[in-house]
């Protein structure tokens, strides 16, 4: 199964730690989908910045292919972020830096690179509304974090993108279980394939267009210090992904109730992991002295992404 993350890419700049981590929504999801057995890469812009050569260097450390991402002469994308009683909180950003201000553009070139994959995700953060019509118009499934703005609940948000998803991802920790299934009813009446909302402590939920399913969050191991829930959405995600992928999940082709239940369990586990992960997958580094003495300077871009 192959796995296409095409959008935002930044540098999540933990304030407490004074750590800088590779992330974005959909780094992270070609990631953990790489850790999930699939042959993953990352289509996107990169800032031409040393935060920009570095998160090249670490995603490329992972074995992610980045071989059709760019390089823009900009700032890479800063969020950034505070970690309070083991929850991280988004504190600010520069709004994505140049990977959001100058997107890819799908070309007939990266077209026929997209075709070689099984799913292509992407976000409300990577400024890719316009070329997901294009992406649905291929022969990939697509999938979409609709993150937990408002703005991105409203109908004239929803009403062109949804009914080129085959599944979206909607963060609603904030919500409760009846808001949450209204919510998740009403993107696949626009429609979209699947809908599945995440609700961190309280589990998540899926709709399918006729059954509406629940899976419990994994009780974590409390004798492990938790590190922060920086990824866990993206992590449940991935890991549902893949496994309805690996049972046969295509484009045409809808995933059985059973392995909807099973996709779901898998993606639980894969989420109370993530739990113990620093920043969303690892690979931190001090963040420059410069910056530390003066959180004014930025350097970089990135802006907050309370789905991540």
């Amino acid at each position: 199964m192959k796995v296409l993350g095409y959008g935002d890419n930044v540098i999540d700049r933990f304030l407490d730690r004074g750590m800088d981590y590779p992330g974005g929504n959909c780094v992270n999801v070609a990631v953990f989908a790489r850790a999930r057995g699939a042959d993953a890469a990352y289509l996107g812009a990169f800032g031409s910045d040393e935060p920009g050569v570095f998160l090249r260097s670490e995603l490329t450390s992972l074995g992610l292919d980045i071989s059709h991402s760019v390089v823009r002469d900009g700032e890479t994308g800063i969020a950034e972020v505070e970690v309070v009683d083991g929850d991280r909180i988004f504190r600010g950003g520069n709004e994505g830096g140049v990977t959001v201000r100058e997107p890819i553009i799908l070309q007939e070139s990266d077209l026929a690179y997209v075709e070689g994959f099984d799913l292509v995700h992407s976000s409300v953060y990577s400024a890719s509304e316009t070329q997901v019509p294009v992406l649905a118009g291929l022969d990939v499934l697509v999938s979409y974090d609709l993150s937990s703005e408002d703005e991105f609940r409203s109908a004239s948000y929803l009403d062109p993108l949804a009914p080129h998803l085959d599944l979206a991802l909607l963060s609603c920790s904030h919500s409760t279980e009846a808001e949450t299934a209204e919510l998740l009813r009403s993107v696949v009446a626009k429609g979209a394939g699947m809908a599945l909302g995440t609700r961190g402590e309280a589990g998540s939920m899926l709709f399918d267009g006729e059954r509406l399913y629940r899976v419990a969050a994994r009780p974590l191991d409390v004798t492990r210090p938790v590190a922060d829930t920086m990824g866990c959405g993206d992590a449940l995600l991935a890991a549902v992904i893949c496994s309805l992928l690996g049972s046969g999940w295509a484009k045409g082709r809808a995933p059985t109730a059973a392995h909807i239940e099973a996709a779901l369990a898998t993606g639980s586990a894969f989420a109370a992991e993530q739990c113990f992960v620093d920043g969303a997958f690892g690979h931190g580094r001090r963040t420059p002295r410069a910056i530390r003495q003066d959180p004014a300077i930025l350097g970089s871009g990135g802006g907050p992404s309370p789905a991540r």
